[in-house]
């Protein structure tokens, strides 16, 4: 043991003196105006970034997992050099790089951003010289708009896996941008475009082609405009909500009520009520269960290694059969379901067997280390369980802590491949209006305009994202792995099985709701109630703010049209 590292107090009591010994990664990545009280404990490098429990050989491969106490960080950060870090913009701290190296990090991106369109044939190869210019336009407006989609909804998949400390903040971005950007590309044509989900009556602009084309850019402008006030003050918002909002605002405004299908916003509007309630229960339940079942067993760590497979096994056969069905057939595609869920449930084993089997297979110790006894307790699913302590709370967090990057990346895939239709829907509707592609109701979507929008959502995961990121991952709730774990899982699990069903439920407000949820299963002063009011506020604003900026963009694009067009 160093005899410098740092030891400081928590009042919970179900972490142990040797987990408290450790350095609070999540600290370094809190923001500065979280409004709580704080410590501010000293930096000390040797425990960055690895994972030892008493003196073992574990390296985590992801953050550190030392200490998870309920103290949250100080406002004021420190670099490895004891400066201050308080002055640095935004990215720069959040990241811990200078202000120089992320000033041209935004640079580069914005390069890239004005000079790629120029290499993609939607810019309207072979057009006139005003089509050509207007398509570049219209390629700018469905960045902002995807740039904001991954300012904001990103934190979706790893909001939890970044406060609970299973993921860095670095390695979160770099994660979501790969994996994003891959649904984005692979299934972002499996997705219906905006237009096509039913949101407005086309038959009521037909005709009026130049209107149209207003409405579609005017739509991705407002909504874009919503989201990055909301990304601006950390607020978790729908992506989904803001572009139907802004659709409505147009269709009512320039196309009357018989513009809009009413059936569509009542089902919207509705999930705000049932996204969060069904992620709240679904959560609540599932960390009791862990509680119950994980943390009063005989061996935490070994209960923890045999849970793991199960949960992936339920994951796995659920999403290969609701999202991803290999066959038409029923028992068929079942059947491949459950061939791929066993095939994951044997490979986590494999890798968790790998990592923690020296520890799993010690014998138990003369001594074992002071746990509460439950054993001869009736502990029911709601009892409030003492977790374990020292090295059984490591290795259970060690195994939660590979879960969640798990979830994480699924949830992140199926994110970029389905959001990414709430900018490039329009998008494409736009462009085939300018161009004159329009052949029917069905708009194809190009596969340069799909990658278009994989790298607007990562551009602002990149620039923007920590910030409700931060907001899901600490605001909310303390979380740590395995409390990450259960929201990350029934917010995946809600999603997946109301999709299936045609229930009306936003990815966004079921994790918000997921993670209150693991706060209520620790008590009702878990959960920061001025956090929640924020975001509710904001939810309840989003479709009426985007419905009056979209027709206000709209007035002002029609009126330039009418001298450019």
């Amino acid at each position: 043991m160093n005899p410098s590292a740092p030891s400081f107090s928590s009042s919970s009591k179900h972490y142990s003196s040797s987990s408290l010994r450790l350095q609070a990664f999540l600290l370094r990545n809190s923001q500065p105006r979280l409004p709580n009280t704080r410590l501010n404990p000293p930096q000390n490098p040797s425990f960055s970034n690895i994972l030892r429990i008493n003196h073992s050989k574990l390296t985590h491969p992801f953050a550190t997992l030392s200490s998870f106490a309920e103290a949250e960080g100080d406002g004021h950060h420190q670099n490895r050099s004891g400066k201050e870090e308080d002055h640095l913009p935004g990215m720069a701290q959040a990241f811990h790089i200078s202000s120089s190296t992320a000033s041209a990090i935004s640079i580069c991106l914005a390069f890239a951003t004005l000079i790629s369109p120029f290499f993609m044939t939607s810019l309207g190869q072979g057009m006139g010289l005003k089509t050509k210019v207007l398509s570049y336009v219209t390629l700018l407006f469905g960045f902002y708009m995807a740039w904001n989609i991954g300012a904001n909804d990103v934190a979706n998949a790893m909001g939890t896996s970044v406060g609970s400390g299973a993921l860095t903040l670095r390695q979160a971005v770099v994660t979501a941008g790969v994996l994003e950007f891959s649904g984005a590309l692979m299934m972002g044509t499996h997705v219906t475009g905006t237009m096509q989900k039913g949101i407005l009556v086309a038959n009521v602009f037909q005709g009026k082609d130049t209107l149209l084309l207003a409405g579609l850019l005017s739509s991705l402008a407002a909504a874009g405009t919503w989201l990055q006030v909301a990304s601006y003050f950390g607020w978790p918002v729908s992506t989904t909500h803001c572009i139907v909002g802004a659709m409505v605002g147009f269709g009512l405004a320039y196309g009357g009520s018989g513009a809009v299908f009413w059936g569509s916003l009542a089902k919207v509007t509705s999930s705000w009520v049932i996204s969060p309630l069904m992620g709240a229960a679904v959560s609540f339940l599932v960390y009791k269960f862990i509680r119950r079942f994980v943390y009063s067993a005989p061996n935490p760590g070994q209960a923890a290694a045999a849970a793991a497979p199960i949960a992936v096994f339920l994951g796995v056969t659920g999403i290969s059969f609701a999202a991803f069905p290999l066959s038409k057939s029923f028992p068929l595609a079942l059947a491949q379901a459950l061939a791929c869920g066993t095939a994951g449930a044997f490979l986590v084993d494999r890798i968790i067997r790998k990592q923690l089997g020296h520890l799993l297979a010690k014998p138990s110790t003369p001594q074992p280390e002071p746990k509460e006894d439950t054993a001869h307790k009736n502990i029911g699913l709601l009892s409030d369980v003492a977790g374990p302590k020292g090295t059984q709370l490591e290795i259970v967090y060690g195994v939660f802590g590979y879960m969640q990057v798990l979830s994480a990346c699924f949830m992140s895939f199926a994110h970029g491949g389905n959001d990414v239709s709430n900018a490039i829907g329009p998008l494409a509707g736009a462009l085939a209006i300018l161009q004159g592609n329009v052949t029917g109701s069905e708009i194809v979507i190009p596969t340069d305009v799909l990658a278009w929008g994989g790298f607007g959502i990562v551009a602002g995961l990149m620039m923007w994202g920590y910030r409700v990121i931060a907001t899901i991952g600490k605001k909310i709730t303390e979380l740590t792995p395995t409390r990450g774990f259960a929201a990350e899982f029934a917010a995946a699990s809600v999603v997946l099985f109301a999709s299936k069903l045609g229930l009306p439920i936003s990815a966004t407000h079921t994790l918000v709701g997921a993670v209150m949820g693991v706060g209520f299963a620790r008590g009702l002063n878990r959960v920061r109630s001025e956090t929640v009011l924020e975001i509710v506020a904001s939810w309840l604003v989003t479709i009426p703010v985007g419905a009056s900026l979209s027709v206000l963009y709209t007035w002002i694009l029609t009126k330039l049209f009418s001298y450019i067009l």
